[in-house]
């Protein structure tokens, strides 16, 4: 982003966490990484290797992860879910572990959730969870958190889905930025 008063480039930064068992969720997550990409640099990174406190730079963070027994994913969850397949992405830690272990925040970084789930009306959402998580973290939250469908357990996703993804991620990107302040970068 270009600041015209002072000619310099301002710096925003996002950082897209996300825990995935059988691939649906990473994928939504890259869509909504590209997506946020059209108004800022996005960062899209596995649970497992996601920092253990949120950078200084980050102005928005999305946390994302399959819904599992009506909430947040669980290490029985994930030992059920590594169980259908050899190939779960997300084995050790989750979203719930991750978001347990943050520290409280700074009031700038603006934060939103998702989730994948099933297409069926069952209750419960990871998504909703993990908003309370950060809203209890002090983060202020921007967006309801948005919950996409996959066809079964282990996927795949709902036609359709992925363009959605880019779509509430570009949304997100754009109105993050048009409520951030001009910030020179160091």
């Amino acid at each position: 982003m270009w600041n015209y008063q002072s000619q310099e480039v301002i710096a925003m930064r996002a950082l897209v966490v996300y825990e995935s068992m059988f691939g649906n969720t990473e994928a939504v997550a890259r869509a909504i990484g590209e997506g946020i990409e059209a108004s800022m640099h996005a960062d899209v990174v596995e649970v497992g290797a996601a920092p253990v406190t949120v950078p200084a730079d980050v102005t928005l963070l999305v946390v994302g992860g399959p819904t599992h027994a009506f909430s947040m994913s669980r290490p029985t969850t994930r030992r059920d879910a590594a169980q259908r397949s050899a190939a779960v992405v997300s084995r050790d830690r989750g979203i719930r572990e991750w978001l347990g272990a943050l520290p409280g925040v700074k009031a700038e970084t603006e934060a939103t959730t998702f989730d994948t789930r099933v297409a069926s009306r069952i209750p419960g959402s990871a998504a909703r969870a993990a908003s309370r998580r950060l809203d209890r973290l002090g983060y202020s939250l921007v967006a309801a958190p948005a919950s996409f469908r996959v066809t079964d357990i282990a996927g795949p996703l709902v036609d359709g889905e992925l363009d959605r993804a880019r779509v509430w991620g570009s949304v997100l990107g754009a109105e993050t930025a048009a409520r951030r302040p001009s910030r020179p970068i160091s």
